[in-house]
């Protein structure tokens, strides 16, 4: 990857976390403000990037549109998109759907809660493997060589005292996940909210996706999260006989 290129994304991706000025991407990037500002002005021009008023810099409209073309291609998220809308109206609780790509989870789809109190997330965040339900579902279903792999190289970062803190301990939950059929976030990644996932499969039997629910704990304690999850195991298998796969 040439030096302009690898500087460009990196200021893309440092925007998607929120409005930079030019003064935090040089200390991101590490380069001069002179060599930033020239990549800027030309992803200023194709739109890759806008300025505001106060000379912050965001992402622009351009990549929207490459974001929004590429999620329109990807099919599953097609697929499942009446079946969420429906577990959506059903629960009241946030709906996500997720996948593993390149070595990341990340949010394909997303149906807010009706409630005032509600998760922070948004479709095309990436989630952390060792801390969320949905990761869990999918690293669950990789080949175990792979699987060690992957939690040997986690940055375990503490989100709260219930989270995961190593190889070892995912390990053992990848296990009882794959056993299960369904995993939970127990206030793993934040302390107010937990989350019930289960995995969606193609013709072949592969886990292509996973889909979660995602309640507040001031809405519903732990015993009432998981008895949510007949309506998740019910939205999950019906999105995969669309996609072709049969139940043993």
């Amino acid at each position: 990857m040439s030096q302009s290129l690898g500087r460009a994304l990196t200021i893309l991706g440092e925007l998607g976390e929120g409005p930079r000025t030019l003064d935090e991407l040089a200390a991101k990037v590490g380069v001069h403000k002179t060599t930033v500002l020239r990549l800027l002005r030309t992803m200023e021009d194709e739109r890759f990037v806008h300025r505001d008023s106060d000379h912050r810099f965001h992402l622009g409209s351009r990549l929207f549109a490459l974001a929004g073309a590429a999620l329109e291609r990807r099919g599953i998220r097609d697929v499942a998109a009446p079946h969420l809308a429906r577990l959506n109206d059903e629960t009241g609780q946030t709906v996500h759907l997720g996948v593993y790509e390149g070595g990341n989870v990340i949010y394909l789809d997303k149906y807010d809660s009706r409630h005032a109190i509600r998760m922070y997330s948004r479709v095309g965040l990436s989630m952390p493997l060792h801390a969320t339900a949905i990761a869990k579902v999918l690293l669950a279903d990789l080949p175990e060589p792979r699987r060690r792999r992957v939690a040997a190289e986690i940055e375990y970062t503490l989100f709260t005292e219930h989270t995961i803190d190593g190889p070892a301990a995912l390990l053992d939950e990848l296990s009882r996940v794959a056993d299960k059929g369904y995993a939970l976030d127990d206030a793993e990644h934040e302390t107010f909210i937990r989350c019930v996932a289960a995995p969606v499969r193609d013709a072949t039997g592969r886990v292509v996706a996973a889909v979660s629910i995602s309640v507040p704990e001031v809405l519903l304690n732990r015993d009432e999260v998981l008895a949510l999850l007949p309506d998740l195991l019910r939205t999950v298998r019906a999105i995969s006989a669309d996609c072709g796969h049969a139940e043993p």
